[in-house]
C-alpha cells in the first residue's frame, strides 16, 4: 500500500499584514524611435507554355535580383528565399487534361540597414523583369538600446509610483517583493503592431536605357512599449 503523497504546502498570499503591508503596481513606459532596419518582399515572375523555358526564365531573372542584392555588400544584411512554384494552368475548354501554361514564382526577402541605398535598391529591383517588390517594412533589431532604455523606464515608473502611493499613507517603500513583465506568468501572443506597406510591380522588360529614378523613402517612427508589475513592501502607514 503506497503511502499518500504530502501535500504542497499553499502558495502565498500576494498581500501584506498590518505590519508589513504590500503595495502592487504597474510601470509603462512608450518611447518613439527612428528605426535601424527595412525589409523588402520580392517576387520573380515567369510565365510560359513550355515547363523547361519557364523554369529556365525563372532562374534568369531569379539570379539577377540576387546578383544586385548582393552588389549592396554590406547595405544588405540578409537575404531570404522564402518559396518556389512552378504551377501547369489547364486549358479551360476542350476534353482532357491539357495544360495551356505553366506560372513560376520566387518569393525572397532581404534586410537593409543602409537606408541611403534602400530607395535606389527598390527602384532598381522594380525595374527589373516581372519582378514586384513590396515594403518597406520598417523594424527595429532585437538587440536596440531602445528596448532596454523602455524597460528601464518603465521599471523608474513603477517605483515612483509606489513611493507616490506609499507617501500618500504616510510610508516609506522598505523592500522589492516581485518584478515581472505583464503577462510573464501566463504569457499571451503580442498583437501584431500595424505598420505601412508600399507595394510596387514592373512587368514590362528592362531594357529602358535611363535607369528610373531612387525612390524618396521616409522611414516610419517605431513605437516601443514596455510594462512591468511589481510589488513593495512598505512601512506601517499612519492613517488617520
Amino acid at each position: 500500500m503506497t503511502s499518500p503523497a504530502p501535500e504542497e504546502p499553499p502558495l502565498p498570499v500576494p498581500y501584506g499584514t498590518p505590519d508589513t503591508p504590500r503595495i502592487a503596481v504597474r510601470g509603462e513606459a512608450h518611447l518613439e524611435a527612428d528605426p535601424d532596419l527595412a525589409r523588402i518582399g520580392i517576387t520573380v515572375s515567369a510565365r510560359g507554355k513550355d515547363r523547361r523555358s519557364t523554369l529556365e526564365d525563372l532562374t534568369r531573372r531569379n539570379t539577377q535580383v540576387l546578383d544586385l542584392l548582393k552588389s549592396y555588400g554590406p547595405a544588405v544584411e540578409r537575404i531570404e528565399t522564402g518559396h518556389l512554384t512552378l504551377t501547369p494552368e489547364l486549358a479551360q475548354r476542350g476534353r482532357g487534361e491539357r495544360v495551356r501554361t505553366h506560372h513560376g514564382l520566387v518569393h525572397l526577402t532581404a534586410e537593409l540597414t543602409d537606408f541611403t541605398a534602400l530607395g535606389e535598391l527598390t527602384t532598381r529591383l522594380a525595374d527589373l523583369e516581372l519582378t514586384r517588390v513590396d515594403g518597406p517594412w520598417w523594424a527595429l533589431h532585437p538587440d536596440s538600446p531602445v528596448h532596454r532604455d523602455a524597460r528601464r523606464q518603465a521599471v523608474r515608473e513603477a517605483l515612483q509610483r509606489a513611493r507616490d502611493y506609499a507617501e500618500a499613507l504616510g510610508a516609506t517603500l522598505a523592500a522589492l517583493v516581485e518584478l515581472a513583465d505583464t503577462g510573464a506568468e501566463n504569457p499571451e501572443p503580442l498583437p501584431r503592431a500595424a505598420t505601412r506597406m508600399r507595394s510596387m510591380a514592373a512587368y514590362a522588360g528592362a531594357g529602358e536605357d535611363t535607369p528610373a529614378p531612387p525612390l524618396d523613402l521616409e522611414p516610419q517612427k517605431q513605437h516601443v512599449h514596455a510594462t512591468v508589475n511589481a510589488r513593495f513592501t512598505m512601512t506601517p502607514p499612519r492613517l488617520p
